[in-house]
């Protein structure tokens, strides 16, 4: 079969490229009949130099431009939902019900509007205008973005559709994507929606291009190249590190979503009051889509005692009972077979799980560890190792201040979660164990598990490293997540007609949130 084409300027064409891959259908372990090319440097230069003059090109235009292409293309997407549902589904192994069709799908769309509606309406600019000094100032777009798609969400994270996707173009910057090896074939239609939408809506040839692949030597040349803004990036810790490293060393600005354990404390008076319905929310989170989530809560702090040992018995019978899922690709079920017994060899025990469930497709069983508070804090990194899938490691904490000690051992997380109690008998606890895991995580919860993630204005997907390479920023949430591509652009004594219009005295949209002599208004100045 011939070699797919990539989207170089406006034009589907051959790759340069000699080397190809194949997707894998992960249900089966056999490889799909397309091939992909990987790209050369010459073509990825390329690629930088067309995304720079589109840059060129958009620069000043008003976020409105940006917005109707955001919208065409997300109903372009909802108008061949099917195609795209079944291509992921047999890219992936992940459900068509509910997983792609009715959560992540209908989810892309809803940010690529969110997104549309931030670029029209402009308040995440944060224009800031001081009439004494004569001094304004606003975000503006920062250059090509490069964003990276991970494994585990062909849509919502794609990097010619996702979230990262979708914050860059709002914020009227190009778009260089690179696909992921689980699904070209999924980011090769959406590719193809991008560029209808693009056509459509009046944008530059270079505004939207996709590459598939590269070595990792061009990767790294790739997000530190002189003419690139910035990158964003989902995926494995090692790769992100090196990635991130030869960015920072080009100067060049590099977010990253890299690992986290979600730590979920739970307390004693909560045991006692719902356990069987902390066991239920517990295995729900932790085997939803194989547990292939970033947000999957893959460490958890239970009191030691008859109620512990319930839980834990709980969860066990439940998750020897559950089906076991299919993992995403045979790289995936290696890691995670490596995490696992990374945690073992740290101290932990397996009480149930820990071996093969189907040759015949990818996956692992159900896996439950545990280790006690005692030796958790004799190697508290090593019990953090990430076990990306259908597993999860509870520690038995003797007393409070046990929990508290696990709490302050935390490396950075998405998320952290305490389960308490409605009656109050755990405040006091949750009073001291809440402030030192606010500290370690981007998200707290309570009595919630932290799977899934709502695309909602006051989101925070992100956290300390290294779940993150950026504790200031969030991966999911409009206008919040803008701010990673853009730039602070300030203007002194410029005069009125040369500014940028939502600096002008005249708000141009008459919705436009500015700050105006240290007050927020959606006024003109006068």
């Amino acid at each position: 079969m011939s070699v797919q084409p990539i989207l170089v300027n406006g034009q589907w064409r051959a790759s340069a490229g000699k080397e190809t891959f194949q997707a894998v259908d992960p249900s089966n372990k056999q490889p799909l009949a397309e091939k992909f090319p990987i790209s050369p440097w010459a073509e990825i230069e390329e690629v930088i130099q067309h995304a720079s003059e589109a840059a060129a090109a958009v620069r000043g235009w008003p976020g409105e431009k940006f917005a109707v292409f955001l919208e065409d293309y997300a109903n372009r997407i909802e108008a061949r939902a099917a195609d795209i549902v079944a291509i992921a589904h047999r890219e992936t192994g992940l459900p068509v019900e509910p997983r792609l069709k009715s959560a992540e799908l209908p989810r892309t769309i809803n940010q690529l509007r969110q997104a549309a509606a931030s670029a029209r309406e402009g308040s995440w600019a944060n224009a800031t205008i001081d009439t004494k000094s004569n001094i304004r100032s606003m975000l503006g777009p920062i250059g090509p973005v490069v964003v990276f798609g991970p494994n585990n969400f062909p849509y919502a994270y794609n990097g010619i559709a996702g979230g990262d996707f979708a914050s860059a173009v709002a914020a009227g910057n190009p778009v260089i994507a690179k696909g992921h090896s689980s699904h070209p074939g999924t980011t090769l239609l959406l590719a193809q929606l991008c560029l209808e939408a693009a056509q459509a809506t009046g944008m530059p040839a270079g505004f939207v291009q996709l590459i598939y692949r590269t070595s990792h030597a061009d990767g790294y040349k790739l997000v530190s190249h002189p003419l690139i803004g910035a990158s964003g990036y989902t995926g494995a810790r090692h790769t992100g590190l090196s990635l991130k490293e030869a960015a920072d060393k080009g100067g060049k600005q590099f977010y990253c979503e890299l690992s986290s354990v979600n730590p979920v404390f739970i307390l004693p008076g909560a045991l006692k009051e719902r356990a069987q319905a902390v066991v239920d929310d517990f295995v729900g989170s932790c085997l939803m889509g194989t547990g292939q989530f970033c947000t999957n809560p893959g460490l958890v702090i239970v009191p030691e005692g008859p109620a512990g040992e319930q839980f834990i018995a709980g969860v066990a019978a439940k998750f020897e009972a559950a089906p076991v899922g299919t993992m995403l690709s045979g790289g995936v079920e290696q890691n995670f077979r490596a995490g696992v017994a990374a945690i073992q060899k740290a101290g932990a025990t397996v009480v149930c799980g820990n071996k093969p469930a189907d040759d015949k497709r990818y996956c692992f069983a159900n896996t439950l560890l545990r280790v006690s508070g005692d030796d958790y804090l004799k190697n508290p990194h090593g019990l953090q190792t990430e076990a990306f899938g259908n597993a999860s490691l509870i520690v038995v904490a003797k007393d409070l201040a046990q929990m508290i000690a696990v709490a302050k051992t935390l490396e950075g997380n998405l998320t952290g979660c305490l389960y308490t109690d409605t009656q109050g008998s755990d405040d006091a606890a949750y009073n001291q164990l809440a402030p030192l895991v606010r500290e370690k995580v981007g998200r707290l919860l309570n009595d919630k598990m932290p799977t899934g993630v709502a695309v909602v204005s006051s989101m925070n997907h992100g956290g300390p490293f290294p779940a993150t390479g950026h504790p200031g920023f969030t991966a999911v949430g409009f206008p919040a997540s803008i701010w990673r591509f853009a730039i602070l652009q300030s203007y002194d004594n410029v005069r009125a007609h040369r500014l940028p219009p939502a600096l002008q005295n005249k708000n141009p949209s008459g919705k436009q949130w500015r700050l105006v002599d240290g007050t927020w208004s959606q006024a003109d100045v006068v």
